[in-house]
């Protein structure tokens, strides 16, 4: 249960407080009932708390290897990502080339047509593109779905940031993609300055970051 409200507060700007109830919550449960793992991944539990931590910016203590590993992981894929470069085609076939796009800012976003937070925060991803594109930003929205469900979903909207169908689901395996939406933001040198996970909103009062959208910075 204390899992599943961590995942639950992270979407939209439930506020720091919030958040880091959530987050003590969850490390008071797993340090009365610590959760047994199998292999080298720690329990999903830790993992979550782990990522609440690294990317919204609460705190939590606990002297548990399952905790530490999982922020281990965390810096390890971040770093992965930091490293990362694809080429996708757009739902009109034409390439979109990752370390082609230094000189801007990159918002890469994962999402899927069947999410509800990927869905509602589309309207502020569009937002975002077309009020900072003049000025050098770009958002990159990645599915691994076919490109007729994702074109019947968004034509009506009039959705502007290119749409990248990652069918074979590689970019997704590259940025080790495990939940969506999630989303990942590079500075002009390609360097990766903040990511996003779960719903981001357009209402966030976050000092981290420009409105109209909040990413919040790595720790």
């Amino acid at each position: 249960m204390a899992d599943s409200l961590v995942n639950e507060v992270t979407e939209g700007d439930n506020g720091l407080q919030t958040l880091q109830a959530a987050a003590d919550t969850l490390a008071k449960a797993l340090a009365e009932s610590p959760v047994s793992g199998k292999g080298d991944r720690p329990p999903e539990p830790y993992m979550d708390l782990a990522k609440i931590v690294r990317y919204m910016h609460v705190t939590a203590t606990m002297d548990d290897p399952h905790f530490a590993k999982a922020g281990q992981i965390l810096a390890a894929n971040d770093a992965d990502v930091e490293k990362a470069d694809f080429t996708l085609k757009d739902l009109h076939g034409k390439k979109v080339t990752l370390s082609e796009l230094r000189g801007k800012i990159v918002l890469v976003n994962f999402w899927a047509t069947w999410c509800p937070p990927c869905r509602m925060e589309m309207p502020d991803l569009d937002v975002l593109y077309t009020h900072f594109q003049s000025q050098g930003l770009v958002v990159l929205s990645i599915t691994d779905e076919e490109a007729f469900k994702v074109n019947s979903m968004i034509a009506p909207w009039g959705y502007h940031p290119p749409v990248l169908l990652d069918t074979d689901g590689k970019v997704h395996k590259l940025f080790h993609i495990t939940g969506i939406p999630t989303t990942f933001v590079f500075n002009r040198e390609g360097k990766l300055i903040g990511e996003g996970i779960d719903q981001t909103t357009s209402t966030s009062s976050s000092r981290c970051c420009p409105r109209p959208i909040c990413i919040r910075k790595l720790a």
